[in-house]
């Protein structure tokens, strides 16, 4: 993967052309520019993207919540973003125009779905975890260890079977639309108290560790059955929290510690994947539909495509840009501040697993399934998607999961 060098560009500068062309035209020309980038090329990638994407009257705009997200972190955590927007807009030539609003300059990780159901904003994207908060029935992807793997996730997202188990439901109850997710497995990234010391092989050495969780509810369950003390800290805190040492460390996946610049004070990234770490796009189904339908139409093709581009690109990212692999690659961001993977053996996955999922630790789980299986009108939902998610070998790569247009089953 080619990186995109802007030391060349000031921050005054980049603004002043977001000033003239637009957030939206500025990132998607930058989407397409790699190597060093200099002040005039970027101008004159905007300015044509801005002339492209304005050539006709849109019908409809629409404002989309990205939390922190922008340029720079798109290319790193690949989400599939850029990809949609810029496929939306070429797809319905201008009808539908997207005004991408990132950096948290209108909304965050823990409050994008919110404004998005109050009509602030008609998308959003930030994780699943963080939207459990204002969409509680998101929490039907955290059961502990319900997937073994990144490519069993993309699995089910493309699964006709993810609509009755995860898209109507959210729907009906939050009125969002799931349109698509990168898809990666929560792990704990450690801070500096385990710089020096060995890397980590057991869950059984993170006993009694102080570390930051997210909105949802079902992953503090897995914390506290594996000793890990879940600390709600806000995502934007959480960096400050690793470099202050007020916590041991997050769970959270390997391409958010990269994106968000917490390498520096990370040092192990230990591979739990003990539940989702899902970054999705999701729609307000008003916004929805009041689109026509061939305009509907096209906003599920291009979800598809974005779910295609973060499926390829991220599992890319992951090994060349991230440095998430064993052997590391260098002059990846992990390598260069020194971050070691600890990749654990299938056995000790299993140790953790038999420690909270609920397969094996059914009690704790117990309520918050009931709740979750009467929203969903009397599924076991647990049991319907582990069983999809264990369709596929075991040992399939994410990248060969085959891409299914979910909404045609």
């Amino acid at each position: 993967m080619t990186k995109r060098d802007l030391s060349g560009i000031s921050r005054r500068d980049f603004l002043r052309i977001t000033q003239r062309f637009g957030m939206s035209s500025t990132m998607l020309a930058l989407g397409g520019l790699t190597g060093v980038v200099t002040l005039p090329q970027l101008a004159k990638a905007a300015e044509s993207t801005y002339d492209k994407r304005f050539a006709n009257e849109a019908r409809f705009t629409l404002r989309h919540g990205a939390a922190g997200f922008n340029v720079r972190n798109l290319m790193i955590e690949r989400t599939g973003i850029l990809e949609f927007i810029r496929d939306i807009e070429e797809r319905t030539d201008g009808e539908l125009r997207i005004e991408f609003i990132g950096d948290n300059q209108i909304c965050g990780q823990l409050d994008c779905v919110s404004k998005t159901q109050e009509g602030i904003v008609d998308l959003f994207s930030a994780s699943t975890q963080n939207s459990a908060g204002g969409a509680p029935y998101l929490n039907v992807l955290d059961y502990a260890y319900m997937f073994p793997s990144r490519a069993a996730q993309y699995h089910f997202f493309y699964s006709p079977e993810s609509n009755r188990l995860l898209r109507e439901p959210l729907e009906r109850m939050h009125g969002l639309k799931f349109l698509f997710t990168h898809c990666e497995l929560r792990g704990i990234q450690l801070g500096n108290s385990f710089r020096d010391k060995p890397t980590v092989t057991s869950i059984t050495e993170l006993a009694g560790t102080r570390n930051r969780v997210t909105g949802t509810q079902l992953g503090r369950i897995a914390m506290e059955l594996m000793n890990l003390n879940p600390t709600p800290i806000a995502w934007e805190e959480t960096l400050d929290g690793l470099r202050q040492g007020l916590i041991d460390g997050a769970e959270t996946w390997a391409s958010a510690v990269a994106y968000a610049n917490m390498s520096p004070v990370v040092s192990q990234s230990v591979d739990l994947r003990f539940f989702c770490g899902t970054e999705h796009t999701a729609m307000s189904a008003d916004s929805f539909d009041k689109l026509d339908g061939h305009l509907q139409d096209a906003v599920m093709e291009s979800s598809y495509l974005a779910q295609i581009a973060a499926q390829y690109a991220n599992e890319a990212a992951l090994i060349n840009t991230v440095g998430f692999s064993d052997p590391q690659m260098p002059g990846t961001i992990f390598a260069e501040h020194g971050v070691r993977n600890a990749f654990l053996t299938a056995d000790a996955r299993r140790e953790a697993e038999e420690m909270c999922s609920p397969e094996f630790v059914p009690g704790p789980w117990e309520q918050w399934r009931e709740r979750i299986n009467n929203w969903a009108g009397g599924i076991d939902t647990y049991t319907e998607i582990h069983r999809i998610a264990r369709e596929i070998p075991a040992d399939m790569l994410a990248e060969n999961v085959e891409p299914r247009r979910w909404w045609r089953g």
